[in-house]
């Protein structure tokens, strides 16, 4: 997990329209350093992307107006995706919904009731820039 100083350098937008829920996400992620921005709704969601350019964003499939499939959708169509990492946050644990999710786009899902630490592990993984791949060797390089 990154130190509070290294998570303090990272801005995480939370979509959730449950307000208790929201509540404890955004002060759990807080008091682990991440800088926190919140959306109680698909459409809030939308807006606080373009506005806030935040570095990743865990999203509540379950919401009014505009689902979590639904926001999925729209970031993939205005090209958020996939340099934006997304992690479904729900209550609905089928295999379907995991399936929607990844072929949507969401680079992580992790199912309501959730410990702190799970959550915090999960963010930090999932922030964190990918590891840089060697090159491969092409049919012209040679080892000297």
């Amino acid at each position: 997990m990154l130190t509070p100083t290294e998570a303090n350098k990272y801005k995480v937008l939370v979509v959730e329209d449950d307000p208790m829920m929201l509540e404890l996400i955004c002060t759990r992620l807080t008091l682990a350093g991440y800088q926190t921005l919140h959306a109680r709704d698909g459409y809030e969601g939308l807006d606080r992307l373009r506005d806030a350019k935040p570095d990743a964003v865990l999203l509540d499939i379950n919401m009014p107006r505009l689902d979590g499939f639904g926001v999925l959708r729209q970031m993939k169509t205005l090209g958020h995706l996939p340099r934006l990492p997304v992690m479904v946050l729900t209550a609905r644990n089928q295999s379907s919904d995991v399936q929607e999710a990844v072929k949507l786009g969401a680079r992580d899902f992790l199912t309501k009731p959730f410990d702190d630490q799970r959550l915090l592990a999960r963010v930090s993984r999932l922030v964190r820039p990918a590891p840089a791949r060697p090159a491969a060797a092409g049919p012209t390089s040679r080892m000297i």
